[in-house]
Order: C-alpha cells, then structure tokens, then sequence
C-alpha cells in the first residue's frame, strides 16, 4: 500500500519504508540482446568513428572544419583565423587529412583545403542543430 502523503509505501512481509522502490527482479531480454549483436559494428569499424568523434572533438580541429566548411582555405588563411602558427595548423590539418575529413589542392606551390565531402559537413550540422535544440 502506498500513502501519497507520507512518501511510504507498504511492501507485504517486509513493513511500511519511505524512499524510492528498488528493483528486485532483473530480467535480461534475450531478443535485443542478439538483435543488438547482430547489429554491432566490427570492432576496426567501431574503432574508426571514435576516433573520428575524438579528432573533431578538439576544438581547434573543429574551428578548422567549420571554416572549411564554408570554402576551401590555405594553412596561412587558418593561420590567420586561428591566430595559429602555420605549422600548428598543418599538423591539425594532418590529423584531419588522416581520418579523411579535409582533402587538399594543390595551386602552384600552395595548398588548398576543404572539407572532404558532404558527409563531414553533415556530422557537423546535426551536432549543431542538437546543441542548439537544447540537446
């Protein structure tokens, strides 16, 4: 029996408590269980989109794809964006060509960069739309 009043409740041969009720019965469902291994991503897979998620979840790494974002950029146009040297802005840049998030182009003797695809534009959108939902 509960009483609503008082915040306790009675659980028959165990007496009146207040608080929270706490399971006692632990039941595995053995359906999602399989289902959600069959569907489990090869751990080489796995391993990939974290370290994704890790390379973008730098913040210098994320300020460089969001500018890349918007078109393409030689490492002395990030570097005067981010108030980098060149070379720390190359080595991020290392870092992102690797995980093919940026790719370059080559103009003369100057290096151009931009985002790799669509896909990677699209990471970033969503995360942005569900931080701005109040996610």
């Amino acid at each position: 029996m509960i009483n609503l009043k008082s915040n306790s409740f009675t659980i028959p041969g165990k007496g009146t408590t207040t608080g929270e009720i706490e399971c006692q019965i632990r039941i595995v469902h053995l359906e999602r269980v399989l289902q959600a291994k069959r569907e489990a991503l090869p751990e080489e897979e796995s391993a990939r989109l974290a370290l994704t998620y890790k390379i973008l979840g730098d913040p210098t790494r994320l300020k460089i794809v969001m500018a890349l974002n918007n078109g393409e950029m030689c490492v002395c146009d990030l570097a005067a964006f981010l108030g980098l040297s060149e070379s720390a802005v190359s080595h991020q840049l290392r870092r992102l060509k690797d995980l093919a998030l940026v790719r370059p182009r080559r103009q003369g003797q100057t290096l151009f960069y931009t985002i790799n695809d669509s896909h990677v534009a699209a990471i970033i959108n969503i995360g942005l739309e569900h931080i701005r939902e109040g996610g």
